[in-house]
C-alpha cells in the first residue's frame, strides 16, 4: 500500500459502531477513498469496558477504509465523547508585554484562561478561544500585532476523564495506529453538518449516538456551550425491545426500518410483523404502538436538553434552529417531534462538502467520522504520528503545542 502525506483519517468510536474515513485532500477539496465499519461491543456509554474487543472493532474498520483506499493509515484522529465529558467557561487576563500583541500572550492569556478548577481525574482536551479584548476593544477575533497594555480572552474549556481518554488512545495504539489528536465529538459532527452561517446565527447541534446524546451551542462563530446526555439510541432500541418483548438484536432491525418518533404520524391501520423467538411465531402490533414507545424515550432525550438550555439562559442565542445528526436522527418524525419541542426550526444533519464516495457516508450516522477528517484538514493534523499515550503521558503538554492550531482553526 502507497502512503501519502495528503491522506487524513478520522476515527469514530461508537457505543454500537467504530467507523474509519480516508479522505484526501486535492487543492481546495477533500475527497473521501476510503470507508471502514464494524459493530462495537467494547463500550458502554462512549467509554472503553472491554479493551480487546474494542481493539478488534477498530482493526477491523480500519482494514477495511484501508483496503478500499489503497492506502496504508499510519495514524488518525480520534473522536471522543460520553458523559465523562465536561464543559466549562474561561476567562484570563495578562498584561501585553511589549505593547503589542505577539503570539506569546496570546498563548498566556489561554493558558490563564484555564486555570479553572477541574476534577482531579479530569484532563483539558480543548481551550476553544471565544473571543478577545484589547484595552478597552471587545470582540477581537485575532488579537496578534494589535497595540495596547492589556488583554483578555473568553475561552470554552472541555475536559474528560484521563482514564476514559487514556484507554481511547491505548486501544487505538494496540490496532497499530497512532493518535494525532482526540476531538470532541459534537465539535468533530459541526464540522461535518453544520454551516458557516448557522454557527455565526446561532445553532444547536445534537449528536444523537448509540450511548449518549451529545450537544454543542454555537453563536457568533464559536462554541458557547456543550453538555452530554446520558442516554442515546441504545436507549431507545432497549424500550422497543421491552415493549414488543423481542430481543434487542431484533428491536434494532424493528427500530431501523419501522420506527417513527411521533405516533401520530403513524397509520390507524399500519402493522408491522414482529419476528418470534424460541420456537413462538411472528405476531403483528400496531406500528403507532411502536411509535408510542419510541416516542416516549426521544421526547425525554429532547426534553433533557431544552431544560439545560434554558437553565443556562441560552434560547435567545439559537436563532437559526436545531440540527438533529447522528444514526437515531434517521428515524422518521425525528425532527418534526424536536420541533413540536422546541418550538423552532429543525433539520437532519447530514455531512456536506465533501468529494470522492459521497454515496458512501450521506447519512448522519457518518457526521461524527467525516466531521474528523474536515477537523484535521483544516487543522493540518496529517497522516503522521502525533502522540501515543505511555504512563504518565498528559494532555496538558499537548495543549500547548495546539494554540497555534486552535487560533487558526477557529479564526
Amino acid at each position: 500500500m502507497e502512503k501519502n502525506d495528503n491522506i487524513f483519517v478520522g476515527l469514530d468510536i461508537g457505543t454500537t459502531k467504530v467507523c474509519a474515513i480516508v479522505a484526501e485532500a486535492k487543492g481546495d477539496s477533500l475527497d473521501i477513498i476510503g470507508v471502514g465499519n464494524s459493530s462495537s461491543t467494547g463500550l458502554k456509554n462512549g467509554v472503553v469496558v472491554n479493551i480487546e474487543n474494542t481493539v478488534d472493532s477498530i482493526a477491523k474498520a480500519v482494514e477495511d477504509a484501508e483496503l478500499m483506499a489503497g492506502y496504508q493509515i499510519q495514524s488518525a484522529t480520534v473522536g471522543i465523547a460520553g458523559s465523562h465529558i465536561r464543559g466549562f467557561s474561561g476567562r484570563g487576563i495578562v498584561a501585553v508585554k511589549s505593547r503589542e500583541v505577539a503570539q506569546q500572550d496570546v498563548e498566556r492569556v489561554l493558558s490563564a484562561a484555564k486555570t479553572i478548577s477541574i476534577p482531579i481525574d479530569h484532563e483539558v482536551i480543548h481551550v476553544i478561544p471565544q473571543g478577545f479584548s484589547v484595552d478597552d476593544q471587545d470582540d477581537v477575533k485575532n488579537p496578534v500585532g494589535m497595540s495596547g497594555l492589556r488583554l483578555e480572552a473568553t475561552v470554552h474549556i472541555v475536559t474528560a476523564s484521563s482514564i476514559a481518554a487514556q484507554n481511547i488512545v491505548k486501544c487505538v495504539n494496540k490496532a497499530g495506529i497512532d493518535v494525532s489528536e482526540i476531538v470532541l465529538e459534537q465539535i468533530a459532527s459541526s464540522e461535518a453538518v453544520l454551516t458557516e452561517d448557522e454557527k455565526e446565527l446561532g445553532v444547536a447541534l445534537i449528536d444523537i449516538g448509540g450511548g449518549t446524546t451529545d450537544i454543542a451551542i454555537f453563536n457568533g462563530g464559536n462554541i458557547i456551550h456543550t453538555f452530554v446526555i446520558p442516554k442515546g439510541g441504545q436507549s431507545v432500541t432497549s424500550d422497543v425491545s421491552k415493549g414488543t418483548t423481542t430481543i434487542p438484536q431484533e428491536a434494532e432491525k424493528i427500530k431501523i426500518r419501522y420506527g417513527i418518533a411521533k405516533e401520530s404520524l403513524a397509520g390507524k391501520d399500519e402493522i408491522i410483523e414482529i419476528p418470534g423467538f424460541g420456537g413462538r411465531p411472528p405476531r403483528p402490533i400496531s406500528r403507532q404502538l411502536l411509535g408510542n414507545i419510541i416516542e416516549q424515550r426521544m421526547a425525554e432525550i429532547f426534553t433533557w436538553i431544552r431544560k439545560n438550555i434554558e437553565k443556562n439562559g441560552l434560547e435567545s442565542k439559537i436563532l437559526s434552529g436545531y440540527v438533529i445528526t447522528g444514526g437515531a436522527a434517521l428515524i422518521d418524525g425525528s425532527a418534526e417531534l424536536a420541533e413540536e419541542i422546541f418550538n423552532a426550526p429543525v433539520r437532519i444533519g447530514y455531512p456536506l462538502n465533501v468529494g470522492g464516495l459521497t454515496d458512501a457516508v450521506s447519512s448522519p450516522m457518518y457526521s461524527t467520522a467525516v466531521g474528523l477528517v474536515k477537523y484535521a484538514y483544516k487543522n493540518g493534523r496529517q497522516n503522521k504520528k502525533s502522540f501515543s499515550y505511555k504512563k504518565g503521558d498528559s494532555f496538558i503538554d499537548e495543549i500547548k503545542k495546539w494554540f497555534s492550531d486552535l487560533l487558526d482553526y477557529f479564526f
